[in-house]
């Protein structure tokens, strides 16, 4: 579906530039709304803290360190979908603000659905991982007959958040960041 532009919506110019702004601007400098820079910035932390997490399970044996730092990163993927729901359904058309990119919109889709695919994977993964280790360790965590499910799942979590944030980085530059 094609973003309707300003000037068809509005017959006049300054009309046509509060609709091109449509939403709370971004912090990155960018087209992108205060929502989208946050999630973006959101998603990349997060995979400093997911390495440190899998540092402290295979390295240190620190199981509760690891736990919490799932938890939080849990916490943070809830977060960043609602904060990307709320913008983009109730304050910012990402459309509007993506239309002047050269890569729209065939590029721009095309990226946004890649995204997409990773990203409600990621969803899934995680929040059947962080169920099954809450349910199936004791507390505290230790090592159990369920760890070697739990290490082959996490890895495909982990492998899939990365190229959600890799995918998720992409689908911004065309969209918000190219001209």
């Amino acid at each position: 579906m094609e973003p309707t532009t300003a000037p068809g919506l509005f017959p006049t110019a300054p009309l046509a530039d509060i609709a091109v702004s449509a939403g709370i601007d971004g912090f990155l400098g960018t087209r992108a709304s205060f929502g989208m820079d946050v999630v973006l910035v959101g998603l990349l932390a997060t995979l400093p803290i997911l390495a440190w997490s899998i540092y402290l399970v295979a390295r240190r044996r620190d199981y509760a360190g690891h736990r919490r730092l799932q938890l939080l990163i849990a916490a943070a993927l809830v977060a960043a979908i609602v904060v990307f729901e709320v913008d983009i359904r109730l304050i910012s058309d990402w459309k509007l603000r993506a239309a002047p990119s050269p890569f729209w919109p065939a590029g721009v889709l095309t990226a946004l659905g890649i995204h997409l695919v990773f990203a409600v994977s990621t969803l899934v993964l995680w929040t059947w991982v962080v169920w099954e280790a809450w349910r199936r360790f004791p507390t505290p965590p230790q090592p159990n007959g369920h760890s070697l499910r739990h290490r082959l799942m996490a890895r495909l979590a982990a492998v899939d958040l990365g190229l959600t944030a890799i995918t998720g980085t992409v689908f911004y530059w065309l969209a918000f960041v190219a001209r």
